[in-house]
């Protein structure tokens, strides 16, 4: 289980590192796009041995998504049942929720099959939206993520991550080089988390669906800013940085299976 929860931190990291590329190479107008993780996984379909590539980064995402909800449910990081604890393992398992989904996209690819998407982030806010108090739960849905946003910012900001991480085999200087990439990282994320939160209250606020974005939606926003190129560099070195924090863990975590 540690095995596939290292390879499954090397597998999310690879396609952070995608859409951070991506996402460089349009900032410096080189024929990168603004992307979220399909198509990330596309672009690395595209390559030689792209295939291959998918089929691993499926079965590592396999593993990343058994050792999320093994934390969630059988909580061996004894988090607890406290109200904090709830929230951390309820986090845990709608992220292995979602990358089950990018695992079962990345493996349609690798067999050359474009993969069923199921109803896109439109489509589910305009379920919701239909039923009683639909708004509300909306809104709170964007109340959440935006308050995911400033933890992960709060995080990086107190590196609290660095509890998760055995670093005493390097170096001082390895050590604050590495943690402080990773601030970088989760900080980034964070504010894609803020963004994706305010979509979604816009949506709740305006009764309209389509505010919704993701991740892709977050990225494009930014080059439609002033100073958007350079906006969008700076979030795409935040994501490349977020990969080499999800490397660092795959290397360095302190993974408890039991």
């Amino acid at each position: 289980m540690e095995t596939l929860a290292r390879f499954g931190y090397v597998a999310k990291g690879f396609v952070y590192g995608a859409i951070g590329i991506l996402a460089l190479l349009t900032a410096f107008n080189a024929g990168g796009e603004t992307t979220g993780t399909t198509g990330a996984l596309h672009a690395i379909a595209a390559q030689p041995f792209g295939q291959i590539l998918l089929a691993l980064i499926a079965f590592g995402l396999v593993g990343y998504v058994l050792w999320r909800l093994i934390q969630a449910i059988a909580d061996p990081g004894n988090i607890g049942k406290d109200t904090k604890g709830i929230l951390t393992r309820l986090g845990y398992f709608f992220s292995g929720i979602v990358y089950a989904g990018v695992a079962t996209n990345a493996a349609f690819l690798a067999i050359g099959s474009s993969s069923s998407e199921g109803k896109s982030k439109q489509d589910w806010t305009a379920i919701v939206l239909a039923q009683p108090f639909g708004r509300w739960l909306v809104g709170i849905a964007g109340a959440v993520t935006i308050g995911i946003g400033f933890w992960r910012i709060y995080q990086a900001y107190k590196t609290k991550f660095r509890q998760q991480l055995n670093l005493n085999e390097l170096s001082l200087q390895q050590k604050n080089f590495l943690v402080n990439i990773s601030r970088i990282g989760i900080g980034a994320r964070g504010i894609v988390f803020v963004m994706i939160g305010f979509f979604i209250l816009q949506a709740a606020h305006q009764y309209n669906p389509e505010k919704v974005r993701g991740l892709d939606g977050a990225l494009f926003t930014l080059t439609q800013q002033p100073f958007g190129k350079l906006l969008l560099a700076m979030m795409a070195l935040g994501l490349i940085s977020y990969a080499v924090y999800l490397l660092m863990q795959a290397r360095y975590s302190r993974i408890k299976t039991s």
